[in-house]
């Protein structure tokens, strides 16, 4: 065929005789002109701006400035593109039919198309590079172009074209369009004069772009790159060579940080609350605050999503015309009736024959897919980014309101750091998806009327049999969806108590292994997981149920429809109406999934009552004043109310009755300017329960005050933290994890006091800072650290402490006596006004002002003694190993990632922890469901194509054909049915179980661990196993596991049918496939590593919320409040902008599979058109495509979050790998007498102790011999390895030499159970579990009432525990943070005397009891124990005085072993020396 432009078979084409512009194809050419001019002029500007630069990605983005009316232009470009592309279109099909091929019917469209793609690439480079001078030449192409479609509409318009013509159609459209880009480009001049004005306006880039660290750029970049999320290409690409960290993803842009979000609700909620329409004393809406703060993205994305439903019934409209003029032969899809047949050049074709083509309805199909994925797609992100910033502006709502609790409401249980962190993790996340299911849930009415309206249109009244099943149907979709959040809720009840019970045995793992008392407690535990398991076995079953509902109820409306219209319709089923009405269910289906988814005083108290909440006063009738610039010391016995007081004074209990005066002379001006410096209304306070951040020894102790080396150097000195620090592998750079989980007590005792004395406060607040320290460290923080760091920088001090040989100090003394103040004074007021009072405090001093000097330079001489060169050499050596040994593990400092591929290992080790049965159960199931539903739509295409072409007219034959193909497609339906229910049920099942077995296993596992394991690694991360890990393992990877099946094996089912139908898709499919490869190989990397951040970024801000929560009292005495409110804020912005860049690369993702879902659909509808032989293939290739287009995104996301989920399991992996403690035993316990020990006769036989395998020696060839019934003290400094020798007699620690015999029987050859529950300890650190009384002195219930009554009057608790509601069986909270720190070593000491064994061991038991009460405890060691063998690690050196025999370590060995008396005499000793420093 001959090619010209204006076509060879017509002379008169290129006459102008009657004027120029009537010819038809010279106006064809005019319109050519301003394309040609455009090319022309920025072909050259483009080349030049990409030749200077290499790449256009190294142009940074604060150039990056929107002209005025950015968004609008690209609205207008993408509209005249696709009016482009029908143009071409209408050419082309209108050529055909030509007997000569006539350029002008489709050129200047080709042409014009490329200067379109050209004008909108050429602004995107000018806008980039800020120089708008450059678009003039745009300008002027769109004059030319809306003057040359205007002379060719004028031309239309003369001839008589009207608009049932195309052709004209598209003309005018044009016109408007570049009208309106020009109205577009001269708003440009007028706004930034950049052309014709003398003064062009200069205009800055938005802050955030000026900013190096917003690496966020959707609301910056062109309409384009946020449509198709370009911009994430690089940080996507990136990631496959190196992780995406928190400086790859920068910061948030202003307007979604939290504070600025914060700002806005808060400002909302306040209108409310200002509204004089409101009832008075109302509390304002939340959810009224809400909507006017975020109500405007919410309404935008709601438009994108019923822009998005609306395109989306284009795939049943055309594949029922396609299908429909598929098998029109008598009317093949390329007719065409000419306007004018006599001339050729002038033909015009009408929008009814242009949209009769097939292959336009294919093309028109892809182009609305496109367009419907986009808008859906823009839906969720504004969804997902109005969800995030209404989560940080809610967080700092709920943390700005814990800053103001009140210690009382968390002491008393009223808001538990549960509920906190249910609020923070949960309830906020719940809202995020609320906000996200709000425009799915306006647009369901919308989908389903015009789905019903269009099957009505298709198959008439059986259409409504259809919707009536689904309609029907939805309730118990419904009722199953409410019965689905309940059933999740109980489950987080339980899951709750759970990790409460599992929080306290981790706490109390030493106790419960020295008591043997973990197969108890373990018990406990597994009785509610086994509630929790009942509660998810309810919540797998309506799980199931809802899984086989939404795959079930498509096929119940399917059958139900078509059977009926079979027997009731005169017409028989077409492949055009069948297939194009299974389409339509699909999409009913997606609604009703969305239902199962929803002198000068300083301070002064003055007729004070306070309580802790209850109603009763805990403090009464409190009148004291603090003298200003002086150590004021509060004393008296445990549980008298000193620590409250301290409380009282900072605002942190109930005030019932009197006031807080706090003095304000400090802004005089008057004063000198070192005071004025000092902030008077923060307090530094060191609580008694020491309190450390999640970070480093220095963060800890500067607490956000300027660092001053000099003051830092002073303070670690005063507090004897230096040699401390120098043990530790980074020195003060340590972070000191969890709670202080890797510090002694007293390591963390005195970096709460460090910090207390760093900060340049007024006020000092010091609540029995020695309670955890050793008599050399008490002295010298005495000396150095109050007497002379404090003392001379006139600071205001309130000391709390049971140490009375203090009491010549302080300046003024508080006397305390259940809870009120006893005596108020000088120490010589008290001796002349109370002279009983100060004779017994003297009895217990022992201590003279002359002594303490001699005690000071003995001290000294010891630690010489006590510390050669040599000695912290050794020191540093034995650390090195274990130095080593935490290198080797995590650092909790730096993130470790495993990059690798799909762990498909751990995936078939989870798989087969179900069991094999139902592992082969459910993949067969699963194929035999897909198989069955293939059956069932191909049947339907058999049947409708049978419709198609009968040729028999016999009555009979129809009526037994159509019953056959309705009886056998019924039988397909019900299997299909049948089937959905086993593989939803047999999934849920295996993953029910294979959750039971993993955290049984782990919490034998845990349970049963060497001490060591719980030593170093932290409480959190065992948790988090517990935890995030087994709620994963729970309730994510069975319906993540079950959601990749169906997707996966429905892609491929697709493919197979499609290929089936058309073989030459297979051709099409291997370019698709690649690109499939890629997408999903980079998409997994990125969403590995953004999850991971997402996760790592979500726990420092729970541990802050948490840390706050604990720590109330001295933030807010220190008044940091606004440096923690701007910690919560960065942390929760960093939070946010790892979700934000996780939500923006799924977009990415679906967007790339839903545009290739969108490539199988047109090919799979070109290659059906043109080589398939069947309508009914046809129609079913079609519906399969549509198919791929619905879940090919949900095969790589449930890939990628499968990945994620096995991370759970790997980690629970790795702890059961760890090695247990030997639990077993030469001997069998019935071997073992039932009242062994008897006597308390204990031998060290060369006793060689490890921590562990590969660690140096802690106990060195140890020689002793303990009688029976002795009482032995040990003492020595800290690491001498008095504590580790404790441990041996448990056989916590590694025994690889010598022996300890226990009345004739080596400890070794026992059972560990057996040896543990015979023997007693009471620990340093008392330790309370939540529950009664009883069950913390008696947990076994093997004792009774009289029994435990006896045990709490030797241990001085048993009016105390009387005056309780239920006595013995009265509440103790988590941690008996209902008692104070004195009472529940009290408690420990009654449950040691419970536990009627020979032999008890004290392990530094009396450090947090004052002196009185340490005196008392001690003779009733000496008479309650009095039978029994009682080793004493020794805190104080002087309660060992009346042992009998004294045992002194140093380094491991014994050095001294003898009386104290013979010890005594030898002056030049080392226990001497510790006495007369003690004395």
């Amino acid at each position: 065929m001959k090619v010209a432009f204006c076509g060879s078979d017509n002379a008169s084409a290129y006459d102008i005789s009657a004027g120029v512009l009537k010819n038809v194809c010279f106006v064809d050419a005019l319109n050519l002109v301003p394309h040609v001019f455009l090319l022309f002029i920025t072909f050259p500007i483009l080349f030049i701006g990409w030749g200077s630069q290499s790449s256009k990605v190294q142009i940074h983005h604060n150039t990056w400035l929107h002209f005025p009316g950015h968004s609008l232009r690209w609205i207008l470009t993408f509209t005249l593109l696709f009016v482009h592309v029908c143009e071409i279109a209408e050419g082309i099909v209108s050529d055909t039919q030509m007997n000569s091929r006539h350029l002008h019917l489709f050129l200047p469209a080709i042409m014009g198309f490329v200067a379109a793609t050209t004008a909108i690439v050429y602004y995107h480079n000018i806008e980039t590079s800020n120089f708008p001078k450059l678009l003039l030449a745009l300008f002027l192409y769109w004059i030319m172009a809306f003057v040359t479609k205007t002379i060719k509409l004028i031309r239309y318009c003369e001839d008589g074209v009207s608009f049932s013509q195309l052709r004209f159609c598209i003309t005018g459209i044009m016109v408007i369009l570049y009208g309106l880009l020009m109205a577009v480009e001269i708003n440009v001049i007028l706004v930034r004069r950049y052309v014709f004005f003398m003064n062009p306006q200069k205009v800055k880039p938005p802050e955030d772009l000026q900013d190096l660290g917003v690496r966020f750029l959707q609301p910056f970049v062109n309409l384009l790159s946020k449509a198709t999320y370009w911009w994430m290409n690089t940080l996507i690409i990136s990631a496959h060579k190196k992780p995406i960290d928190l400086k790859a993803i920068g910061k948030l842009p202003i307007a979604m940080r939290a504070l600025t979000n914060y700002v806005c609700l808060k400002e909302a909620y306040e209108e409310g609350r200002d509204d004089p329409q409101s009832i008075e004393n109302k509390i304002p809406s939340v959810w009224l605050a809400m909507y006017k703060a975020f109500g405007r993205p919410i309404l935008l994305s709601s438009t994108f999503r019923y822009l998005a439903d609306l395109l989306g019934f284009a795939g049943p409209l055309c594949i029922s015309r396609i299908v429909q003029g598929f098998q029109n032969d008598t009317n093949p899809p390329h007719v065409f009736s000419p306007l004018r047949p006599l001339d050729p050049s002038d033909s015009y074709l009408s929008s009814q024959d242009f949209l009769g083509n097939v292959y336009v309805l294919a093309v028109l199909l892809f182009l609305a897919l496109i367009l419907q994925r986009t808008f859906l797609q823009a839906s969720y992100y504004v969804t997902i980014e109005t969800g995030i910033n209404l989560r940080g502006a809610l967080l700092a709502m709920i943390y700005n309101k814990i800053l103001r609790l009140s210690t009382s409401n968390l002491s008393m249980g009223e808001m538990t750091l549960g509920q906190i962190n249910n609020l923070v993790a949960i309830e906020t996340n719940q809202l995020m998806w609320f906000l996200f299911l709000c425009p799915n849930l306006w647009a369901m009415p919308v989908q389903i009327i015009m789905g019903v309206i269009l099957l009505y249109y298709w198959l008439r009244n059986s259409a409504l049999v259809g919707a009536a099943v689904i309609l029907l149907l939805a309730p118990i979709q419904y009722f199953i969806a409410t019965k689905l959040a309940e059933a999740q809720k109980s489950t987080l009840d339980y899951s709750t108590e759970r990790l409460k019970k599992t929080n306290e045995i981790l706490k109390g793992i030493k106790l419960l292994k020295l008591y043997a008392w973990e197969h108890i407690f373990c018990t406990s535990v597994e009785e509610t997981r086994m509630k929790e398991l009942i509660s998810l076995k309810t919540f797998a079953l309506y799980t199931s149920l809802s899984i086989f509902m939404n795959a079930a109820i498509p096929i119940a409306a399917v059958l139900a429809t078509f059977v009926t219209y079979a027997y009731t319709s005169d017409e028989t089923l077409r492949p055009a109406e069948a297939f194009a009405s299974l389409s339509l269910f699909h999409i009913l289906v997606t609604p009703l999934f969305l239902l199962s988814t929803v002198v000068r005083f300083a301070v002064k108290v003055t007729n004070g009552y306070f309580s802790w909440g209850s109603g009763l006063a805990t403090l009464s009738n409190i009148n004291i004043r603090i003298p200003t610039g002086q150590m004021t010391m509060i004393v008296g016995q445990v549980g008298c109310g000193k620590s409250s007081l301290l409380l009282a004074i900072l605002g942190e209990m109930q005030t019932l009755e009197g006031k807080v005066h706090w003095n304000n002379n400090c802004d005089s001006p008057a004063l000198p300017e070192r005071e004025q410096c000092r902030n008077r209304y923060s307090v530094a306070y060191a609580a008694q329960k020491p309190w450390l951040l999640n970070a480093t020894v220095e963060e800890n102790i500067i607490f956000g005050s300027p660092f001053n080396k000099q003051r830092y150097k002073a303070v670690t000195d005063a507090c004897s933290l230096q040699p401390d620090i120098d043990l530790l592998p980074f020195g003060d750079q340590t972070e000191i994890g969890e709670r202080g989980i890797n510090l002694s007590g007293g390591q963390r005792q005195r970096i709460c006091v460090a910090r207390a004395l760093y900060q340049n406060t007024n006020i000092v607040f010091l609540d029995d800072p020695f309670s955890a320290l050793d008599i050399h460290l008490s002295d010298h923080l005495m000396q150095e650290g109050i007497l002379k760091f404090l003392q001379e920088d006139k600071r205001t001090l309130i000391l709390v402490t049971h140490k009375l040989q203090y009491l010549p100090h302080a300046d003024w003394i508080i006397a305390m006596k259940d809870g009120y103040v006893l005596r108020e004074g000088t120490l010589k007021d008290i001796q002349t006004k109370d002279t009983e009072l100060y004779e017994h405090w003297k009895t217990l001093m022992n201590r003279q002002d002359q002594e303490l000097e001699k005690a000071t330079l003995e001290r000294k001489t010891l630690r010489r003694a006590m510390y050669p060169r040599e000695s912290k050499a050794q020191l540093e050596d034995e650390d090195e190993e274990e130095e080593e040994e935490e290198d080797d593990d995590d650092n909790m400092s730096t993130a470790m990632r495993l990059r690798t591929k799909m762990p498909w290992k751990t995936c078939w080790r989870y798989l087969t922890s179900g069991g094999f049965f139902l592992l082969f159960l459910m993949i067969f199931s699963k194929l035999l469901k897909h198989s069955v539903i293939v059956a069932i739509d191909y049947w339907l295409a058999k049947w409708t194509m049978d419709n198609e072409n009968k040729t028999v007219n016999s009555t009979n034959f129809k009526s037994s054909n159509k019953s056959c193909n309705v009886a056998v497609f019924s039988t397909l339906c019900g299997a299909g049915i049948i089937l959905c229910l086993i593989t939803s049920l047999t999934v849920e099942w295996m993953g029910l179980t294979a959750a039971k077995n993993v955290h049984h296993n782990l919490l034998n596992k845990i349970i049963l661990g060497p001490i060591r394991f719980f030593d170093t690694t932290p409480l959190g991360l065992i948790l988090n196993r517990f935890s995030a890990d087994t709620n994963i393992i729970d309730q994510h990877i069975p319906p993540t596991l079950e959601s990749l099946t169906r997707s996966t094996l429905l892609c491929l089912s697709a493919i197979g049918m499609i290929s089936y139908a058309t073989p030459w898709f297979l051709v099409a499919l291997v370019p698709l496939g690649v690109a499939f490869y890629f997408i999903q190989k980079y998409f997994r990397v990125a969403s590995k590593d953004l999850q991971e951040l997402d996760d790592s970024t979500q726990l420092p801000l729970l541990c802050h919320f948490s840390e706050t929560a604990e720590g109330l009292t001295t933030i807010r005495a220190f008044r940091h409040e606004a440096r923690f409110k701007q910690r919560m804020l960065e942390l929760t912005d960093t939070n946010n902008i790892a979700y934000l860049f996780l939500s923006a690369a799924n977009r990415w993702l679906e967007v790339r599979t839903d545009y290739l879902g969108a490539c199988i659909v047109l090919t799979a509808a070109v290659t059906s058109i043109t080589y398939g032989s069947d309508s009914g293939l046809l129609g079913l290739g079609l519906l399969y495509a549509l198919t791929v287009t619905n879940y090919l995104n949900w095969v790589v996301r449930n890939l990628a979050d499968l990945e994620v989920q096995m991370g759970a399991v790997k980690k629970v992996n790795s702890f059961l790998n760890m090695e247990s403690e030997n639990y077993e035993g030469t001997m069998e316990p019935s071997q073992v007498p039932e009242d062994w020990p008897q006597e308390g006769e204990i031998k060290i036989e060369d006793l060689c102790v490890r921590y562990e395998n590969n660690l140096k020696p802690v106990l060195k060839h140890v020689k002793a011999y303990i009688k029976p019934g002795q009482k032995v003290g040990i003492c020595g400094r800290t690491g001498s390895g008095k504590s580790s020798l404790s441990l041996a007699f448990f056989r916590m620690v590694d025994i690889f030499d010598g022996k300890i015999v226990i009345d004739g029987i080596d400890i070794c050859k026992l059972p560990l159970h057996t040896l543990r529950s015979r023997l007693s300890i009471i620990l340093q650190d008392p330790i309370l579990f939540s529950g009664s009384i009883r069950f913390n002195l008696d947990p076994e219930c093997k004792c009774t009432d009289d029994r435990l009554w006896e045990a709490l009057e030797i241990a001085q608790l048993k009016n105390m525990v009387k005056s309780l509601p239920g006595g013995l069986d009265a509440v103790v909270t988590e941690g008996g943070e209902n008692f104070s720190v004195g009472q529940r070593q009290l408690f420990c000491l009654a449950r040691a005397f419970v536990r009627k064994s020979s032999i008890l061991i004290m392990d530094e038991a009396t450090a947090s009891i004052d002196m009185a009460t340490e005196n008392i405890l001690q003779k009733v060691v000496m008479t309650a124990f009095a039978d029994r063998t009682v080793v004493t690690i020794a805190h104080r050196v002087h309660t060992i005085l009346t042992a009998d025999l004294v045992i002194v370590m140093k380094r491991g060995n014994i050095l001294e072993n003898d009386t104290p008396e013979n010890l005594l005499s030898q002056e030049d000793g080392i226990f001497a020396s510790f006495v007369r420093a003690d004395m």
